[in-house]
């Protein structure tokens, strides 16, 4: 029997990942087999999660870092055997959480927070733009028509409003945008684009840590970018566009979003 039940944005992201129990999980392949559009969208989430599983395989094949070392973490706490048990659970969940984050902790305190900081932002950036920007097809699940449905969306997801910058003053149009995953949770990427075929994205997610963060320069590659933060909401202007050129535009990106995030 075909279920009822509504499928909702939440479940087939779960699709996605497969975490649906076997009864959903084919209610949902049934529901998909009728909605091709739906279908298609499911397909590039796939493709978008191959492409940051790749981009980060080398960091998660990296060694346990020495100070995750489960040898070192049961040393450390053999002086004091009054510790219950709880606190060596916790020492074992760090070493799993780190695994599962590509060892953030790989380098003590001021690594720890460059890999979940503004740093981390601005290289999910540079990922996820490697995906989408140089889509010639597709790199927009939202076009500019439907603006407030995009704006809605990201701001459920994210659990706060976020506006869409005017970049028509810098010679850039709002193309459209996505939802997009990153380490760290959903990401909002608004995708311009200029009279030359040139594209610049801002990506935009919360921030746990450098919650408010001076703008910052950033390079991957062919790619540029800045990155800030305010009030726990984490910005990253990236583009192949010269540095020069792009420093500007941040700055303008981060006017408006000021009174708007």
């Amino acid at each position: 029997m075909i279920s009822t039940r509504p499928i909702t944005e939440d479940e087939l992201h779960a699709f996605v990942d497969q975490r649906l129990d076997a009864t959903r999980h084919g209610e949902v392949e049934t529901y998909l087999k009728t909605h091709p559009d739906v279908e298609a969208r499911i397909a590039r989430y796939r493709q978008h999660r191959d492409s940051l599983r790749s981009a980060l395989a080398h960091v998660v094949e990296e060694p346990v870092p020495p100070q995750l070392n489960i040898r070192h973490l049961t040393e450390a706490r053999r002086p004091d055997r009054g510790v219950p048990w709880r606190s060596l659970a916790a020492s074992v969940l760090m070493l799993i959480a780190g695994a599962a984050g590509g060892w953030t902790l790989r380098g003590g305190g001021s690594q720890t927070s460059e890999a979940n900081g503004i740093a981390s932002l601005a290289q999910e950036a540079a990922y996820t733009y490697n995906v989408f920007g140089s889509d010639p097809t597709r790199p927009v699940e939202f076009g500019a028509a439907d603006k407030s449905q995009l704006v809605s969306w990201i701001s459920s997801r994210l659990g706060r409003p976020i506006t869409i910058p005017d970049l028509v003053a810098s010679g850039y149009r709002f193309m459209g945008g996505r939802l997009v995953a990153t380490p760290h949770g959903p990401a909002g990427l608004l995708m311009f684009d200029n009279d030359q075929g040139g594209r610049l994205a801002v990506l935009v997610r919360p921030m746990r840590i450098d919650a408010n963060a001076q703008m910052s320069k950033h390079a991957f590659g062919n790619l540029r970018g800045y990155a800030w933060a305010s009030q726990g909401t984490g910005f990253t202007l990236i583009s192949a566009a010269p540095a020069d050129l792009l420093h500007p535009i941040a700055n303008e990106v981060r006017r408006q979003e000021s009174g708007g995030i």
